[in-house]
């Protein structure tokens, strides 16, 4: 065998993939001609044996292949068949990889009645008598016969935290990213007790999805004990069309008041001293004239001129 593996140039692969027919004879012993398709390839198992592929027909396996292994002992020596197995191919459907059973359980899975035992060796939990770097273990070990026999060790509370804090109720969610404010200061988050206090506590608000549970202090919710929400009135009132607070207003220009007449001084004229005035003329009194006569004149003066134009115009 060590020879052929030396001295090999080829034509034992070439000789294994040649062998179609022997392979297809092996399959049709274990199945019958209605279970083998068609030759799809060979595969190289090693320097002296190959797998030729065929199409499996059978019911229930879609995708699967029939895989016949040829092998050769010697150049001289005649090939050989080594297997015959139902293999799945690219395209079939085959069970997910197999996973112990405590592995495959989740959070959430445990019902009414059920019983999931811890490890032996669990890391989570340490012994209670052991010494702990939070006070509230410590307060726990040193109770004279009524302490727990395992207590939380520093793994179990940081692996704890870390799914607390990515959870649901952590300020990743999409709930405490909207939130106004944060739980660590709202008056409805109580801490837990221990080193977990700087960083979780439960809620007690009946109004927030988290009431009862474990949640970060950088969660929220829109039920904050802070929050102050203005109350307007759910009558809808129209806009002002005019608002007479945003007019300029110009006073008009007052008209200045003409000023009244200073009175005259009196002055006082001595006789003596007064230039004499000359008497004035004597106009002359027409005398007045009553309407009828005045009217009488009027019409006589006008019939007066009507005669000297007629006159006139006759020349």
């Amino acid at each position: 065998m060590t020879l052929l593996l030396t001295l090999d140039d080829g034509s034992i692969q070439r000789k294994l993939a040649e062998a179609v027919d022997l392979a297809r004879a092996a399959v049709l012993e274990d199945a019958g001609a209605e279970q083998v398709g068609a030759h799809v390839g060979v595969d190289r198992e090693d320097a002296v044996s190959a797998s030729h592929l065929f199409e499996a027909t059978v019911s229930g396996y879609r995708g699967w292949r029939w895989s016949v292994t040829v092998a050769l002992a010697g150049e001289e020596e005649p090939i050989t068949v080594s297997e015959v197995v139902l293999i799945p191919g690219p395209e079939a459907r085959v069970a997910p990889a197999w996973v112990p059973w405590d592995r495959r359980v989740q959070a959430g899975d445990l019902g009414v009645g059920d019983i999931f035992p811890v490890e032996k060796d669990d890391p989570r939990l340490v012994p209670a008598y052991l010494e702990s770097d939070d006070p509230a273990v410590e307060a726990v070990a040193k109770e004279t016969g009524l302490g727990r026999v395992h207590v939380l060790s520093r793994y179990g509370r940081l692996d704890a935290a870390a799914r607390w804090h990515g959870g649901e109720f952590g300020p990743r969610s999409d709930m405490a990213r909207s939130a106004p404010d944060v739980c660590g200061s709202c008056g409805f988050f109580v801490p837990l007790a221990g080193s977990l206090s700087a960083a979780f506590g439960a809620c007690t608000n009946d109004i927030s999805p988290a009431d009862g549970h474990v949640v970060d202090v950088e969660y929220g919710c829109g039920a904050h004990s802070e929050i102050e929400v203005e109350v307007t009135s759910s009558v809808p009132v129209a806009e002002l069309v005019y608002d007479d607070s945003l007019i300029d207003f110009e006073p008009a220009p007052e008209t200045p008041a003409e000023p009244e007449p200073e009175p005259a001084e009196a002055t006082v004229v001595d006789e003596s001293e007064a230039p004499v005035a000359e008497a004035p003329e004597t106009a002359e009194v027409q005398p007045e004239v009553e309407p009828e006569a005045a009217a009488a004149q009027s019409s006589e003066t006008a019939d007066e001129a009507q005669v000297e134009t007629e006159s006139a115009s006759e020349h």
